[in-house]
């Protein structure tokens, strides 16, 4: 019968007349038939299953295989003995060479009709030990399902004991070795089928062998922690974590944390390829083993481990948001590394660059994944803005991206970063201040944040940039017995000369501390500027004279030199006066006093207060230095008390109503009229950057800082309980005070007051009024009737033959922003930038130095952005738009610079002498050494971190194509079914990339 069957299955008969005889010959095997017989078939059946070219020759061989069993049993167990099915195992079957694959398949199909007899447990015991053998060798995915498949389905062939152990110690190794060589979709779901298999078999016995639970995790962290490895372990490995119960998460985490024989390239090398399995589509629990092993790194202080680790795989965490299968574990992960990462900026603004285009990919997505992934993934980009305020250059793309999305509230964001933070203490994350390969691009330096100082950070860098006050600190002479601007001086020193990109301001805030101040605590950075200005104008004040080059400047007269030297610096740079007057409204009598002052504190204006203008010059109806005359009926005084008039006292000049005003741009030459609607001066058609004149102004319903230095001088009714008590008439009486500017300061420093208390909460609360910031500034200052003259002769300041008044013209130089809606948190930065006289030092003059065109200096002089560590080019442009986009972000301070003037040419002309005789400061040679020699410390910290970055980032899995799967999402229509970012499907090779 075995010579018909196989002539007939050998024959070129059509199939289906082929199957007509081949079940005759089945048939004929149910009946009985000797012993000779059955082993000729059973040979000729093996033989068709086991080297059959084809699928119908080997259903043929197995159908036959089963009849015999199943009717012939002891045929068949006598057939199929242990030492058969040895040689199968070891030696396989068919000609050298070409081994079938099918052995494992074809034991499988035989075991089960010898379940019950008396070689069962021979070939069991056979069994155990030859499948051990079998995943020793390493087989291949496709062979390690089979073995897998028969031990479920026939467990008594699984190893037990130390046996059981090893075996699955080895079955990890072989899935830490599966690679999917093919991308075509079929093949790839097969291989996720097979490795599912394989996975599937552990946790059946993890179940009822709990034991080896722990010696198989231990092989896993040893493969995946291995730095010998030529090639990465597979992904694959993913599978296998998700079986291991939760319970012992615990346990597992703090021995590996705690294991001291783990050194941190092993451990780094292991964490970074468990954050690749996040790629592993059909993973459970994966996200919570990967949070918790950087929980458990956070918790023993492993920082260095995790701030590298992250660094290098956030990127490929967030690229994977892109694919629904594996959103939402990636989105569990990305949610951890970045709120844990609260030091630095750096993991944040890694993704800046990718989040508009994953926003606009979820949103083309329209699924229920991709709302819940665009509502966490908003709630997240909030968080990051909360902590890492001051970059609005940067963040304007991706506000714009999610603009349209749900804002989460303050005490939400709080919740979030204070939930997952890597630690509570601040100064344990003091050393891991962010990397900076080389200095910015702006060629300036950064200054490093000390924990919560900020404050002085920005106040620091916009006194830098003051490049006259700067060249006149960097002057100082040694030895000059004043230790705060010593430190002051250094401080500048090395920020002008270091060849790092961020220097420690540690010395210099240890020194210039205010006593009050609450060490890690956010400060207001207006009360640490008054602080340290008066500090340092009262060390100088002493007797220590810092300036003696003025001194020594045969240009100035006897008298100009005893004013000069009789002023500290503080006071020549940022010191103004002012006239405080107080008339009696019922006698009339004026009382003056006058006082100096290093800033302007400017309060907002009530609600009710309108400001009207046009588009360039801002005139305000009450402006600052006038009188009310007193009425000559008291009923008179029911009426508006701002009312603007002469002064009545025949001494006082004229005052008709100068305001402060923004400038417009005039070609050079062109005389402006400051309360016409062509200040601008340029035609907009004809010249583009007459628009930018408008941007220095404030749009409807908005305050500008003109109206509220205007609202700082407008007369005050001191009325009621705040009557003024008159001498001439020895009682209290209504009265009239007013503020007048009598000497425009060199730097203006105007404080707006945006924080007051509120007693409803018993707390400080900021006005997040958007104020415009002008670009130029004209302020009013009176003057002598005698001056007024020679300054209408000299032509460069506007004033009103026998006003009173004339207009200082100033210069934008700095800008401090404060972040956050409370004086006690939030973050600050500064825009900055260097105005100097364009008249070079040593030139000839006729009088007075030549004043750049408005042009040249609104448009010539960059603008940087300081941020802490961070220095950047900026633009006035988003210095006017910050609080646009960031309603949080607000000026606070400001600095201004004196143009050119009557006013300020005497100090212009002996700093433009000295500069002149002296050429740029000259530093003394202690100074000079101590830069020099951290310039080279620096440059060996860098070869040094360079080497152990080497060895650091070798010890990382290579993650080289995670940014494809951003170059895909490209609008590919073309694409259908799988995973793709558009519309949940996506072709095999996108499917590829994101597995493998």
């Amino acid at each position: 019968m075995d010579k018909i069957l196989e002539a007939v299955v050998m024959s070129s008969y059509p199939n289906n007349v082929k199957q007509g005889l081949v079940r005759r010959v089945i048939e004929a095997a149910k009946q009985p038939m000797d012993s000779e017989q059955c082993w000729s078939m059973l040979e000729l059946s093996t033989k068709l299953y086991l080297t059959g070219d084809t699928k119908y020759k080997r259903e043929i061989g197995k159908e036959v295989l089963e009849v015999y069993g199943h009717y012939h049993p002891e045929e068949f167990e006598e057939f199929f003995n242990v030492r058969f099915l040895l040689s199968l195992l070891q030696e396989g079957y068919g000609p050298l060479g070409k081994r079938s694959h099918y052995v494992l398949d074809y034991i499988q199909l035989g075991l089960q009709f010898v379940l019950e007899s008396p070689s069962a447990n021979s070939i069991f015991s056979l069994l155990r030990i030859e499948v051990l053998r079998k995943v020793c060798e390493r087989p291949s995915p496709k062979q390690c399902a089979k073995i897998s498949k028969l031990l479920t389905q026939h467990p008594q062939c699984i190893p037990t004991g130390k046996h059981q152990v090893l075996f699955c110690q080895q079955l990890i190794r072989c899935i830490g070795q599966f690679q999917c060589v093919s991308e075509g979709e079929e093949d790839i779901m097969e291989f996720l089928e097979q490795v599912n298999k394989v996975s599937g078999l552990l946790q059946r016995i993890w179940r009822t062998q709990t034991s080896a639970i722990l010696p198989s995790l231990k092989e896993l962290f040893t493969i995946i922690s291995s730095t010998e490895e030529q090639e990465a372990p597979s992904n694959a490995l993913a599978s296998v974590v998700q079986f291991v119960p939760l319970e012992l998460m615990d346990g597992v985490i703090r021995n590996l944390t705690n294991d001291d024989s783990i050194t941190d390239v092993q451990m780094m090398t292991a964490i970074g390829r468990m954050i690749d399995w996040v790629s592993w589509p059909l993973g459970k629990n994966i996200d919570k083993w990967i949070i918790a092993l950087l929980k458990g790194l956070a918790a023993v202080k492993k920082f260095s481990i995790l701030i590298e680790v992250t660094l290098s795989k956030i990127e490929k965490v967030f690229s994977k948001l892109l694919y629904p299968i594996v959103r939402e574990g990636a989105l569990s992960v990305l949610q951890y590394m970045l709120l844990s990462f609260q030091h630095s900026h750096e993991a944040f603004h890694l993704l800046l660059p990718h989040i508009p285009r994953l926003v606009a990919a979820l949103k083309k997505e329209d699924s229920n994944s991709a709302t819940m992934s665009l509502e966490q993934l908003s709630e997240l980009i909030h968080c990051m803005f909360f902590r890492f305020s001051g970059f609005p250059d940067l963040y304007e793309p991706v506000l714009e991206a999610v603009k349209a999305l749900p804002i989460p509230n303050e005490d939400r964001i709080k919740h979030l970063l204070g939930q997952n933070a890597w630690t509570s203490q601040k100064n344990e994350l003091a050393c891991f201040y962010p990397r900076l390969a080389s200095k910015s691009e702006t060629g300036k330096i950064g200054l490093i944040n000390l924990g919560n100082t900020c404050y002085m950070n920005s106040i620091i860098q916009s006194l830098f940039m003051a490049s006259d006050f700067r060249h006149s600190v960097l002057n100082l002479t040694e030895g000059n017995s004043q230790p705060l601007m010593t430190k002051l001086q250094w401080l500048f020193a090395f920020l002008e000369h270091s060849q790092r990109p961020a220097i420690s301001p540690e010395s210099f805030l240890s020194a210039s501390w205010p006593p009050w101040f609450t060490p890690g605590a956010q400060q207001d950075c207006s009360e640490y500027l008054k602080y340290l200005l008066d500090r340092l104008h009262e060390e100088e004040k002493t007797g220590k004279r810092i300036y003696q080059k003025l001194k020594e400047s045969s240009l100035m007269s006897q008298a100009v030199e005893h004013h000069y030297l009789n002023k500290t610096l503080i006071e020549k740079m940022f010191g103004g006066k002012m006239m405080t007057k107080i008339r009696c409204l019922k006698c009339l009598n004026v009382s003056s006093r006058e006082e100096a002052f290093t800033d302007l504190s400017l309060a907002f204006p009530p609600p009710d207060r309108h400001v009207h203008g046009n588009t360039s010059v801002l005139p305000v109806e009450e402006i600052g230095p006038q009188f009310i005359e007193p009425p000559e009926n008291p009923s008179q005084l029911a009426g508006s008390p701002w009312i603007l008039r002469k002064a009545p006292t025949a001494g006082d000049p004229a005052a008709p109503p100068m305001p402060v005003e923004t400038l417009g741009f005039q070609e050079p030459g062109e005389a402006a009229n400051p309360l016409s609607g062509d200040a601008v001066g340029v035609d907009a058609a004809k010249d583009p950057l007459s628009a930018f004149g408008e941007q220095a102004c404030a749009p409807k319903d908005s305050r500008s800082v003109p109206d509220l230095i205007n609202y700082f001088l407008s007369p005050e009714r001191l009325t009621a309980e705040n009557k003024y008590h008159c001498e001439k008439c020895a009682s209290l009486q209504d009265a009239e005070k007013v503020a007048e500017l009598t000497e425009g300061p060199h730097y203006l420093i105007l404080t707006l007051l945006r924080f007051s208390f509120d007693p409803r909460t018993m707390k400080r609360k900021k006005i997040l009024d958007n104020v415009s910031i002008p670009v130029v500034l004209k302020l009013p200052v009176l003057v002598a009737p005698e001056e007024t003259e020679e300054v209408c002769r000299r032509g460069k300041d506007r004033a009103a033959p026998g006003s009173g008044f004339m207009s200082v013209v100033y210069d934008l130089c700095s800008v401090v922003v404060h972040s956050g809606i409370s004086s006690e948190s939030g973050h600050y930065y500064c825009y900055s930038r260097e105005c100097t006289d364009t008249v070079p030092h040593g030139q000839p003059r006729d009088g007075a130095p030549k004043p750049a065109s408005d042009k040249q200096l609104d448009f010539e002089i960059q603008w940087y952005l300081f941020n802490d560590t961070r220095v950047s080019f900026s633009s006035f442009e988003s210095v006017s738009n910050v609080t646009s986009f960031f309603p949080k972000d607000t000026a606070y301070v400001l600095f201004y610079r004196q143009r050119p003037g009557r006013q300020s040419c005497l100090l212009r002309e002996a700093l433009a002498e000295a500069g002149r005789l002296h050429g740029e400061p000259s530093l003394h040679k202690d100074l000079m050494e101590a830069i020099s020699k951290d310039n080279i410390l620096y440059l060996q910290e860098q070869e040094k971190e360079a080497r152990n970055r080497a060895a650091y980032i070798s010890a990382l899995p290579k993650s080289p194509l995670w940014w494809r799967d951003f170059d895909r999402d490209k609008d590919d229509d073309s694409s259908s079914g799988g995973c793709s970012p558009a519309a949940g499907g996506g072709g095999s090779g996108s499917f590829h990339g994101l597995v493998f």
